[in-house]
């Protein structure tokens, strides 16, 4: 059996690019992703250095058949899925031009997937924000929840503020995606 190796590492739903480009790195350095755990833990296998090209794929869990076979006969390997993510791989040096080194065809379909990330994932975290953690925030200031115990204070607080720092950072940067992409 291959001895494997454990990395925790944290990126959101907009920085799958720089999760591309890092797991590339891993490749370089001899580790090659085996499977990735849920929000943060990366397994890998420990291999000769190769320069792998990674690329992310959201599908929200519809594999598509059809596409994943389309994918394989161009050279892509399935290396993992984790929550609505597809991880595929292809050996650099199999890739004559950079056209090769990219799952989508056309900007019309890294649009699509943007804009599908924000509409499963944003979307019902906005709903989330807005319809628990800002109602029992204001419930536990004006001491009606629970008690008003100090700790639902706290807690919905940093709830408050994880939640505007991830509408900022992954709304921004999947709003600055989706207008490069809508301009090209």
């Amino acid at each position: 059996m291959a001895e494997t190796v454990t990395k925790i590492r944290v990126f959101t739903i907009a920085d799958f690019k720089e999760e591309e480009v890092w797991l590339r790195e891993m490749a370089k350095s001899g580790l090659h992703l085996l499977r990735m755990t849920p929000p943060l833990v990366y397994v890998f296998e420990k291999g000769e250095p190769k320069d792998v090209i990674y690329r992310l794929d959201f599908t929200n869990n519809d594999e598509g058949g059809d596409y994943a076979r389309m994918l394989g006969e161009f050279g892509w390997e399935n290396c993992g899925k984790c929550m609505g993510w597809i991880y595929w791989r292809r050996d650099a040096g199999e890739i004559a031009n950079e056209a090769e080194g990219e799952l989508f065809s056309d900007d019309a379909s890294r649009l699509d997937m943007v804009k599908k990330v924000v509409q499963t994932r944003m979307l019902p975290l906005l709903l989330i924000f807005f319809c628990c953690v800002l109602p029992n925030l204001f419930r536990a200031m004006d001491g009606k929840l629970y008690g008003a115990s100090g700790f639902f204070l706290w807690f919905f607080g940093i709830m408050t503020v994880l939640y505007l720092w991830l509408f900022l950072h992954c709304g921004g940067k999947l709003h600055r995606m989706k207008k490069e992409l809508e301009k090209e």
